[in-house]
């Protein structure tokens, strides 16, 4: 009788704790345990909780498809503000390293792939014998401009704290995103001086590790970032990632109304407006309405995503009056299943803050983007959409940094209106799917990933 064949070992999967930090690792990591691979994906223990809860309301299961679901502590008390990402990554490495420690030696694990912004990791290639790959969650020219940093400051551009001291539009090669000194993701990252300044400094701290990385993974392709990746060390392009149809993603932190289908389903091909701004973007009650008014004022219909938390400023009773209002022609929803929504054929557009997974599934579903950037990456992304793939248009803010119903309506039309735009993004769309499928250059790079993994 033949032997069985031996266990591969298990790899660790660690996310910065944020929604688009967990969600690509997670679909990341469907992809290696779809090739034979173990992993142990660690959340921390307030994401944990929001991961398995959403699951549970969606599927009634909290069984991830084979991954094996840990989390650890992340150094914040109970009432602790987790969308100061500046404060919240700072405790990180002395609330998880200890604890991880632990976990790859009890465990024999033999691989750590880390989020780039989890990069303090690389420490455990000396104290816990360990190799390991780096994650990008965000884009290779955000990656690359990183890179750039000390020579922004030896420049004069930036200094040591994060302040722009010489406002200047910064573009690394040809077809990359040009993007102004103060559109950079850690000068915009906060307005608070001191959190611009905490995140500088990690960065400048942890720059010089990241070419001792095995690999750097990155969400991308070669289609639309090859001049990038040629400026990062040993990287690795192997999207766009997706969750596999059938899984339960385990990925979202907020649960999924599936309503939407039936909805989108009664709907004419290429006719709704998706609206949806991601985990962190926060809007005044000013924005919350002219955008409601905006969407009114076109005369699509519409489906909107509110997260719980994305205003402070209009409670329940205004967003009730105005679903009663909007009923029959557009639709409000608390959390979308975003992938398959954008792969719905009655979606025209995508109001989006441009987070790099939006700006991915955007371009693997041929959608046109109306681009809202909040902050960080962003506004890099909207470059890329806007100045590169001429995938999209911007909304205009006014003399008080405001966006009109007026700008939401007429930029709606601009875009629909732009047969350029939409042949565009179906170009990208077959660029992306030909880079995932089977022999395309994502294909075969995650192949290779997975024999780097599994290598004893």
């Amino acid at each position: 009788m033949a032997a069985p064949p031996s266990p591969r070992p298990p790899v660790m999967v660690l996310p910065f704790p944020a929604q688009g930090h967990v969600m690509p690792l997670m679909e990341l990591s469907h992809r290696l345990v779809g090739h034979g691979l173990e992993v142990d994906f660690v959340n921390t223990h307030y994401n944990h909780d929001r991961a398995l809860k959403a699951m549970a309301a969606e599927r009634g299961t909290v069984d991830p498809d084979g991954i094996h679901m840990v989390s650890l502590p992340d150094g914040m008390g109970p009432d602790g503000d987790r969308t100061d990402i500046a404060l919240l990554g700072s405790g990180l490495p002395a609330a998880m390293l200890g604890p991880l420690k632990e976990m790859i030696r009890s465990k024999k694990i033999k691989w750590v792939i880390a989020d780039v912004s989890m990069c303090w990791a690389m420490e455990l290639a000396a104290t816990a014998g360990v190799r390991v790959a780096l994650f990008s969650t965000f884009s290779a020219a955000v990656f690359a401009l990183r890179l750039h940093v000390p020579k922004l400051i030896d420049d004069g551009v930036l200094d040591e704290s994060g302040n722009v001291r010489r406002n200047e539009t910064i573009q690394l090669t040809p077809k990359m995103p040009p993007i102004e000194a103060a559109e950079l993701p850690w000068v915009c990252l906060s307005s608070l001086p001191e959190r611009r300044r905490l995140m500088i400094q990690i960065l400048l701290k942890t720059n010089p590790v990241i070419p001792l990385a095995a690999i750097v993974i990155c969400n991308t392709f070669e289609g639309i970032e090859s001049e990038a990746l040629d400026l990062l060390p040993n990287a690795l392009p192997v999207g766009p990632l997706e969750a596999p149809a059938a899984s339960s993603s385990a990925g979202q932190l907020w649960p999924e109304d599936p309503v939407c289908f039936p909805w989108l389903d009664a709907q004419a091909r290429g006719s709704v407006i998706y609206v949806a701004f991601g985990s962190f973007t926060v809007f005044d009650a000013a924005r919350v309405q002219e955008l409601a008014d905006g969407l009114e004022l076109t005369g699509r219909p519409f489906l909107w995503a509110v997260r719980p938390n994305i205003t402070a400023g209009i409670g329940e009773e205004w967003f009730d009056a105005f679903k009663l209002r909007v009923e029959g022609k557009g639709l409000v929803v608390g959390w979308a299943p975003q992938q398959r929504v954008l792969s719905h054929p009655s979606v025209a557009c995508f109001v989006s803050h441009c987070g790099w997974n939006s700006t991915m599934e955007g371009m693997l579903h041929g959608v046109p983007f109306l681009c809202w950037p909040y902050f960080a990456d962003q506004f890099a992304n909207q470059s890329y959409i806007c100045n590169v793939w001429g995938t999209g248009v911007k909304v205009h803010a006014d003399e008080r940094g405001a966006v009109t119903k007026e700008d939401i309506k007429n930029k709606v039309e601009q875009l629909l209106g732009d047969d350029g735009i939409k042949a565009r993004a179906a170009t990208w769309k077959d660029a992306a799917s030909t880079s995932i499928a089977e022999g395309g250059s994502s294909d075969q790079n995650l192949l290779k990933l997975v024999k780097l993994l599994t290598h004893q």
